[in-house]
């Protein structure tokens, strides 16, 4: 059950409105199913006094602004409360008496009209439509006093989420305030009058987190701005400092032809300058160091900062896996932009997939953990080198790198909501989770043909060859990940991945103790591919297998020994977060 209140100053506007056909011709036998004192005049379904539906409109909204014209000035210049109260879809239909109990329960919570209280604001509860009511209030008293309305949304929030489990209701999860603001009715009808996909709240908030992603000042986030064709306007203290920033699409504009500007802190919590700033200091991109190696001159300049972004997100996977909320936080922060990142410049086959993983995540970023001791320089680098990289192409090298970093960000927006869900922050945990359903989709587009062709090559190999990397993966991979992954009946790619890692100087088998060793593989929808993509990662392997015969020739490189192994992770878990190790020695478990 879903609230969402707004003010007005127009009683009898609103009225006709909730009584009229609707924009679309969707309201249907409007009528009250409560009221402040049960007895106020319904324009819906009062035939007898007044046959005339405006008339009875007339005397309702007389009723209703009693009090507001005895206040007089002291009356608030805003006196309309509105309130839409909404069922979740696929709940049962509720009959008018379970509406009158809710209208009651949530005027009673905000304070609008305490149950008992004689003086309590006149109210009434309208329903035209099967899944929701409009609660309307004037916000004068009984004794000419304004109710106190702190926290109403809030108040009327956890109102629903009593009233879901009581009546038995689809039971939603709870705000904590940290959620951007979403469009008004006003804004959406507006989009669609003007034939645009989302209201400009939307489209500005997504281009602003796009031109952060990764900036390296404020001047560059600035720029970026303008680049995508965004109004801009800054908003300067008498000293000449710039206070705040306000933004606007271009053509959208008010009644008085001025256009439509909304500040930063209006698109989300965390898009004001202020923050904007902290994020810029606290993890100021640096230039981006690709974990790849120099000879791979083949490889463009996408590919390579793909493989670099790889590297990092898997990090960021067991950084969220720790219990320091503040270091994690920030991390979540990183992801986003790197999200970002990889949503404005991914191939034409997964930019609608990204763009609404990126969307997702967005919520998951944000929450009352404070993001302390924030270092997301290798994120925000990460970032940074996918955009000064360009688009990618959906093919070759390019859409290869595409689905490995896919598939890590999959493992990382789970392990996100794992760190969420266990803070209790559920509507993180959904988003976290709705992003890594965009996700997988964009994952199995990026990935369809490397792995089509892996398969094809891996059952094109040398019957006993073939045997000898089967019995590796048998003894090296565990039965429980076995089982849970689904790998028995697809291990082609698999067995196609070791024999050319074994070509060109590595032990298949301690490549593979390596891969299965970085992290856990227990959330993966697909554990062999999970595998496929870290062999080839740490490799140095061409993503797309087609490439293979244009790769400059790698330099043998033998199995590392136990105690070589144990110096490198100590190494590895030395050195800063910003430092792009070698993709060649083994982290600890990133």
């Amino acid at each position: 059950m879903v609230p969402d209140i707004g003010r007005g100053s127009r009683t009898h506007g609103l009225l006709v409105y909730l009584y009229g056909p609707g924009r679309r011709e969707e309201h249907t036998d409007a009528h009250l199913v409560g009221s402040w004192d049960g007895f106020a005049p319904d324009p819906g379904r009062d035939t007898g006094l007044d046959p005339d539906p405006k008339v009875t409109l007339a005397r309702l909204t007389a009723a209703l602004d009693l009090r507001v014209k005895q206040a007089g000035d002291r009356a608030p210049a805003k006196h309309v409360w509105h309130c839409s109260v909404r069922t979740a879809p696929g709940d049962r239909r509720l009959d008018d008496e379970e509406w009158n109990a809710v209208a009651q329960r949530i005027v009673h919570a905000t304070g609008i009209a305490p149950a008992g209280d004689p003086d309590g604001c006149r109210w009434i509860a309208v329903c035209h439509a099967e899944d929701h009511i409009h609660i309307v209030a004037t916000l004068v008293r009984g004794d000419l006093r304004n109710p106190r309305l702190n926290y109403d949304f809030n108040k009327a929030q956890a109102e629903c989420r009593r009233i879901e489990k009581e009546m038995g209701l689809r039971r939603l999860n709870a705000g904590d305030g940290t959620a951007a603001k979403n469009p008004s009715s006003a804004e959406k009808f507006k989009a669609e009058r003007t034939d645009r996909p989302e209201t400009s709240r939307e489209t500005l908030r997504e281009a602003v987190r796009r031109a952060v992603a990764g900036a390296d000042s404020e001047e560059e986030f600035f720029t970026r701005l303008r680049e995508a064709g965004v109004r801009v306007k800054l908003r300067h203290a008498p000293s000449g400092d710039t206070l705040g920033y306000n933004v606007a699409l271009p053509g959208d504009r008010n009644r008085d032809g001025d256009p439509v500007w909304y500040s930063g802190s209006k698109l989300a919590p965390d898009l004001s300058l202020p923050k904007i700033r902290l994020r810029l200091t606290d993890g100021a991109a640096e230039p981006s160091t690709p974990a790849v190696a120099a000879d791979r001159t083949n490889w463009s300049p996408p590919a390579r900062q793909r493989r670099n972004a790889t590297v990092i997100a898997e990090r960021s996977a067991t950084l969220l896996e720790r219990d320091e909320d503040g270091e994690a936080a920030a991390q979540l922060v990183g992801v986003g932009e790197l999200l970002d990142a990889v949503a404005q410049t991914s191939p034409a086959t997964t930019r609608a997939e990204l763009a609404a993983a990126a969307r997702a995540f967005e919520r998951a970023t944000r929450s009352h953990v404070r993001a302390e001791r924030a270092d997301t320089r290798a994120l925000r680098s990460a970032a940074r080198g996918i955009v000064q990289a360009g688009g990618a192409l959906g093919r070759g090298e390019d859409g290869g790198t595409t689905a490995m970093l896919v598939s890590t960000l999959v493992l990382v927006t789970l392990a996100a909501a794992r760190w969420h869900s266990a803070r209790g922050h559920a509507q993180q945990a959904h988003a976290s989770r709705q992003a890594a359903a965009h996700l997988r989709t964009a994952y199995r587009q990026a990935a369809a043909t490397p792995m089509r062709v892996l398969h094809d090559q891996g059952r094109a190999l040398p019957e006993a060859q073939r045997r000898t990397h089967e019995a590796t993966l048998r003894a090296v991979v565990p039965d429980e990940v076995v089982r849970a992954g689904g790998m028995a009946k697809r291990t082609d790619a698999l067995v196609a991945t070791l024999a050319q890692a074994e070509r060109v100087g590595h032990d298949s088998e301690a490549l593979l103790r390596q891969a299965i060793d970085m992290r856990e593989l227990d959330s993966a929808d697909d554990v062999s591919d999970v595998l496929v993509w870290r062999l080839r990662r740490i490799a140095q392997l061409p993503a797309h297998p087609g490439d293979a015969a244009r790769r400059p020739q790698a330099a043998t490189r033998h199995a590392n020994t136990s105690s070589s192994r144990t110096s490198e992770r100590n190494a590895t878990a030395a050195a800063p977060l910003g430092t792009v190790q070698d993709p060649n020695r083994r982290s600890s478990r990133r």
